[in-house]
């Protein structure tokens, strides 16, 4: 894969303190149906048709394309959402990092009992209600609050957020498109917080993506590349397989864990792009 091509793509992230990620999945998101327009931004449509020629001739030669990918693992942990909120009553949602995603105010818009919470950094978080605000204002059932998911403790911590939501409605934490950016270390810091807070509900959840080594096939391996240029940084594989994501998980205080890939939970294809994408359920 020729990198220095990925080079020339325009910088989003100078000057520009949200990450070129969301900005690319937020375009995606609304191409595809999944938010509003005023969740894109031009930076995003920059992006997206800067890489289309690339994902063009991934998608030829087989090697996949970050659409698939990306839509593959929103859709997969969407309806792992509904189930939960269906079939488990779960009522009260954090998600962390949500970027430019819709998904709260979809779900929000659908389920008139939930509460959804976004927790972000400032200035990514000041940049969604921006969005919220341009389509309906926002709601008191959808908040976006600033939220470090690398602090341990004390304000804007998840701890902290989670003590502001009602035990007895059960909780799902999400963490998409967040882990794979992150050192081992932080992921296993993180899954027990996750853990630790969920154990305070009735029901708890957790959903989230997970990048397994097992997958590297050549196809994968340039996929990889492609998405590590994007990024601008390394896109860390933690774990081997699905057995020792579980076995990670339940080290971290989930009393039960399954991964699944997202294409067989969303019912789409198994394409090069689909197939990397793989679906964390941490039960606590």
């Amino acid at each position: 894969m020729n990198l220095p091509v990925i080079g020339t793509l325009p910088v989003v992230g100078t000057g520009d303190p949200v990450s070129p990620t969301a900005h690319y999945t937020g375009y995606v998101w609304t191409r595809n149906g999944l938010s509003p327009p005023e969740f894109q931004t031009l930076e995003g449509r920059l992006l997206f048709e800067s890489l289309r020629p690339i994902m063009t001739v991934n998608s030829i030669l087989g090697r996949g394309s970050l659409e698939q990918y990306l839509l593959a693992r929103h859709r997969a942990i969407d309806l792992l959402l509904e189930r939960a909120i269906e079939e488990q009553g779960v009522t009260q949602v954090l998600e962390l990092a949500a970027g430019l995603s819709a998904r709260g105010w979809r779900f929000t818009a659908r389920y008139p009992e939930l509460r959804y919470i976004e927790g972000d950094l400032p200035d990514m978080a000041a940049r969604k209600r921006q969005s919220l605000r341009r389509v309906n204002g926002g709601s008191d059932r959808h908040q976006v609050v600033e939220l470090d998911a690398l602090r341990r403790s004390g304000p804007h911590s998840l701890g902290s957020v989670a003590g502001e939501l009602e035990p007895g409605r059960g909780l799902v934490i999400i963490t998409e498109g967040l882990l794979g950016y992150l050192p081992t270390a932080q992921v296993q810091g993180i899954w027990q917080r996750c853990a630790a807070t969920l154990a305070n509900f009735t029901r708890g959840l957790y959903l989230s993506d997970v990048h397994l080594s097992s997958l590297q096939t050549v196809e994968v391996r340039a996929f990889r590349v492609l998405l590590s240029a994007f990024v601008r940084g390394r896109v860390h594989l933690h774990f081997r397989d699905p057995g020792e994501v579980v076995d990670a998980l339940t080290a971290a205080g989930f009393a039960r864990a399954e991964v699944r890939p997202a294409f067989a939970i969303a019912g789409m294809p198994a394409q090069t792009g689909t197939r990397l994408a793989y679906v964390l359920e941490g039960v606590a």
